[in-house]
């Protein structure tokens, strides 16, 4: 089943990446990837994007060398208000964004409290993508965060580099097959990301493949290889 976009891809605009958008760019059409999706750090996080990236973004054509390339952020979740890093007129020259919890931006919470966090997040306009909720540091209530993405038509990320043995997050594996009980329960859509901080691990979807079959989750939940479905959650991508 060919997957045809990758949305969580980092530059050496995030600080701790090690490719260039053209090396992005040039490795996505190699393997034959249609779209890629450039979702630095925002600024909240250290070493970060300047909001000036973001809002200069604006820039970039929409194809290059034959590839549909993606105005994206990742924003970091600052505080259990659900505050983020970037404001309205940076989500808006965007045309998605991701967000997440990172430990240098917010503190560990408990489960009720992080689960609420993200569930505010979701209500910003312009966040389409909760990225890797599968840290057990953070622990959450997936049943209440599958229901409410799908109330609120946000994707709940497979992250790739969680389960690839060095992330620094916690025990994933264990905690993505919870979430992905849960959203087989609740009907709830996923995405898979890369989280590439490097050119050739773009479109690297490995894990996610194997730990949804293990789960025999349905792959119509999965939404990198259909065009319908990326229409409803990620529409400005289309325009």
């Amino acid at each position: 089943m060919k997957q045809i976009i990758d949305l969580h891809v980092h530059t050496i605009s995030s600080g701790h990446a090690y490719s260039t958008l053209q090396e992005v760019i040039q490795y996505a059409k190699s393997i034959h990837l249609p779209m890629v999706g450039i979702s630095d750090h925002g600024p909240g996080m250290p070493g970060g994007a300047h909001l000036f990236h973001f809002l200069n973004m604006r820039i970039l054509p929409k194809e290059i060398e034959g590839v549909r390339v993606l105005r994206g952020i990742e924003v970091n979740i600052m505080d259990h208000q659900g505050t983020i890093d970037v404001d309205q007129r940076t989500l808006d020259i965007c045309e998605y964004a991701i967000a997440s919890l990172h430990p240098p931006c917010i503190p560990f919470g408990d489960i009720k409290t992080n689960t609420e966090t993200l569930i505010k997040v979701m209500d910003i306009e312009g966040i389409q993508v909760i990225g890797h909720p599968d840290d057990e540091r953070y622990p959450l209530d997936y049943d209440a965060l599958a229901y409410a993405a799908k109330e609120h038509n946000v994707l709940l990320e497979i992250n790739n580099s969680s389960m690839n043995g060095y992330s620094a997050r916690s025990n994933s594996k264990t905690v993505i097959k919870q979430l992905l009980a849960a959203c087989k329960l609740h009907n709830t859509h996923v995405i898979f990301g890369s989280d590439a901080h490097v050119s050739f691990d773009v479109g690297n979807f490995t894990y996610c493949k194997q730990i949804v079959e293990e789960c025999e989750f349905p792959m119509e939940l999965v939404v990198n290889h259909q065009i319908d479905k990326l229409k409803q959650f990620l529409p400005k991508i289309f325009q």
